[in-house]
């Protein structure tokens, strides 16, 4: 059986499709594409079963095609099963917390064990755990000296934005009263989800009042120049990338890394394409491609995964050094400005 193969097996109102040995980007657009297909033609499908017995290899594309079929099954009302999943599947599921809302389980007698008397969309949560490490998605994950850069680097950053951080904290106090950290929900690796931590550069009701703000990129990212909500002192902390001094903390603690890619946030990952996916098969960075290729004039989400493609396509321990030097260099021009 070859990657793109995938074998149907339709019984009533039943439907279980064999997923191949890897299920990465172009695997993904192809189940994505049978799945939408098995939708459409079978208007009184109860139940869709996905067996994994064959699935050593899943990255962030396989992930989104996941997530997509099943959005489409929990808007139908149809069962969305994950049989026979490895130890390697399932720590991706585990740590993306996927465990906790797909039907995962290593018998379709234990979806049979309780009759479904209502009709109703029964749900069993897997409660497997994996102690096996996440597939290797890109040469940078298990890259020690990325780590080791990442920690010596991280500390580093920490000791200037302690060095820093009363001056900052007072303009912030003087100018907007409030929290002097903004702590916003990112997408990591493999779509994680974690706490990155910045300077506030926006007022105390900056989430609430997004709607309210022109979007001006295109596609699923948000920008907006001359974002009304950015206060004074925020506006020099973008300027000058203070801000983004606590960062380091999420690069020592492994969420993120010095160099990557942009950090998306959860309402972007949930309007991608399954192939946009491919830019969380690394660590999400403090710097990268879109910061050094003028991340204040990239409008286009599609401009924006060319970048993020393009640093896991050049990724090598030299481009990284390569990248940092290029960010030093252009937080002290003027044409630099915030994501």
């Amino acid at each position: 059986m070859s990657n793109l193969d995938f074998p149907i097996e339709l019984i009533n109102c039943s439907s279980t499709i064999f997923i191949p040995k890897r299920l990465s980007v172009l695997e993904a657009v192809r189940f994505k594409e049978i799945a939408d297909k098995i939708l459409a033609e079978n208007i009184d499908l109860k139940e869709i079963i996905l067996d994994f017995n064959q699935t050593q290899f899943i990255d962030s594309s396989g992930i989104g095609s996941l997530v997509y079929v099943f959005k489409v099954t929990q808007s139908r009302k149809i069962s969305f099963i994950l049989l026979k999943i490895n130890p390697t599947i399932m720590s991706v599921l585990t740590m993306t917390g996927l465990d906790q809302i797909f039907t995962i389980v290593s018998d379709l007698k234990e979806t049979r064990s309780v009759p479904d008397s209502n009709n109703s969309n029964i749900r069993y949560k897997s409660r497997s755990s994996s102690s096996e490490p996440p597939p290797q998605t890109h040469p940078s994950i298990r890259s020690y000296f990325k780590r080791f850069l990442d920690i010596i680097g991280s500390l580093v950053g920490l000791g200037i934005t302690g060095l820093l951080f009363i001056p900052i904290a007072i303009a912030i106090q003087l100018d907007d009263p409030g929290p002097i950290f903004f702590r916003q929900t990112r997408c990591g690796w493999l779509g994680k989800r974690f706490k990155m931590i910045k300077f506030r550069s926006m007022c105390t009701n900056a989430e609430a009042l997004k709607n309210q703000v022109v979007n001006e990129a295109e596609g699923a990212f948000f920008k907006n120049k001359n974002d009304p909500r950015i206060t004074k002192v925020g506006k020099f902390l973008r300027r000058t990338s203070l801000d983004e001094l606590p960062q380091f903390w999420n690069v020592l603690k492994g969420e993120m890394s010095l160099v990557g890619t942009r950090p998306p946030t959860p309402d972007e990952v949930e309007n991608y394409e399954v192939p946009a996916w491919q830019r969380l098969d690394v660590k999400p960075g403090m710097t990268g491609e879109w910061q050094v290729n003028g991340r204040s004039s990239v409008k286009s989400f599609e401009d924006v995964i060319k970048l993020d493609l393009r640093y896991q396509s050049n990724w090598s321990h030299w481009y990284d050094l390569q990248l940092i030097w290029k960010t030093i260099l252009i937080i002290f021009t003027k044409n630099n400005g915030a994501s």
